[in-house]
């Protein structure tokens, strides 16, 4: 039967991340135990943050109100490594960004688990090679770069290592595809992976626009949102290049490249801001000021937004 064979996960860390991990693979209808690291138990209350999660998805019709019981049931908890090792075929590490707190993880679970065990992390800027590297079977350890929340954006980073078996990548790859996620493999493991290096060049475009007075926050971000943003979900930039020709290309760039920001530090607004304090939503300003009220809504628009516009591309 298809059930036998989902894998067992395990997830070490009951963070908001593990806790949108174990989600998603539980309604794929595995069977998952979160390893609680630290404080996670008392501090991040996973189970109510689970439910409250869930929640939502039956209230916007995604999940029949009936799976919510049955995605929760799959879950267990422990804090026994151990334990996690005999029941786990794949183990997903979401703890601290932290190169040798991680890299004593491995090395225990490395030791624990039999060979055939996959084990990833989810880090999103340490090297996975480096995580890897106290480690004996370092050909089964692999970067699976998850988004938030987990439960909702289908893309995985699958990072390869220098130390990494081929088959490893691509056995990882069909489980992730058979629980309805997007895998992209990451061929080399360097700084940013494949999204991140993407996502902070127009981050820095974006404010290099706001610092030099050419636009306001708020319309940097609807150009995007109202924009080439909606293409992005259906058409990316390596097709659109293609459509409109590689020769169209190569005149815009040629003519805009000496124009754009291509400074190789954080700018000099972003850092003024931080140093005055202005951090944010936790400070109640940012790049724009931001109210309690503003805030909630803001929240709650990005996960029924999120909802919306996952159904609209029918990948929910």
């Amino acid at each position: 039967t298809l059930m036998a064979e989902k894998k067992k996960i395990a997830i070490l860390g009951a963070g908001t991340m593990g806790v949108g991990i174990a989600q998603m693979f539980a309604a794929a209808g595995h069977d998952v135990k979160l390893i609680y690291v630290y404080d996670d138990k008392t501090r991040s209350r996973p189970v109510e943050t689970m439910t409250a999660n869930l929640a939502i998805l039956t209230e916007e019709g995604v999940l029949p109100q009936a799976c919510m019981e049955q995605v929760l049931s799959r879950v267990s908890f422990t804090e026994s490594l151990e334990e996690a090792a005999d029941f786990a075929q794949v183990i997903i590490e979401c703890i601290v960004e932290n190169l040798a707190v991680k890299q004593d993880y491995f090395q225990k679970l490395d030791q624990l688990c039999p060979p055939s065990t996959i084990l990833t992390t989810n880090t999103s800027a340490i090297s996975v090679t480096e995580i890897a590297e106290k480690s004996v079977h370092k050909e089964r350890i692999i970067g699976t770069h998850f988004w938030n929340p987990a439960y909702l954006i289908p893309l995985v980073e699958v990072i390869n290592t220098k130390y990494a078996d081929p088959a490893v990548l691509s056995e990882m790859c069909e489980v992730l595809k058979g629980a309805h996620k997007m895998p992209v493999v990451v061929k080399k493991d360097v700084p940013g992976f494949l999204a991140n290096r993407m996502q902070h060049a127009l981050f820095r475009e974006a404010i290099s626009i706001v610092e030099n007075e050419i636009a306001d926050p708020a319309d940097v971000d609807n150009a995007i949102k109202y924009g080439f943003g909606m293409r992005l979900g259906v058409s990316g930039p390596m097709e659109v290049i293609d459509r409109g020709g590689t020769d169209l290309t190569y005149s815009i760039h040629k003519y805009l490249f000496p124009h754009i920001e291509s400074s190789t530090q954080p700018s000099r607004m972003l850092t003024n801001l931080m140093e005055h304090g202005k951090l944010g939503f936790k400070s109640g300003e940012g790049f724009q000021p931001w109210s309690e009220e503003r805030i909630k809504e803001s929240n709650e628009n990005l996960t029924r937004g999120l909802i919306t516009v996952t159904r609209a591309l029918g990948r929910l």
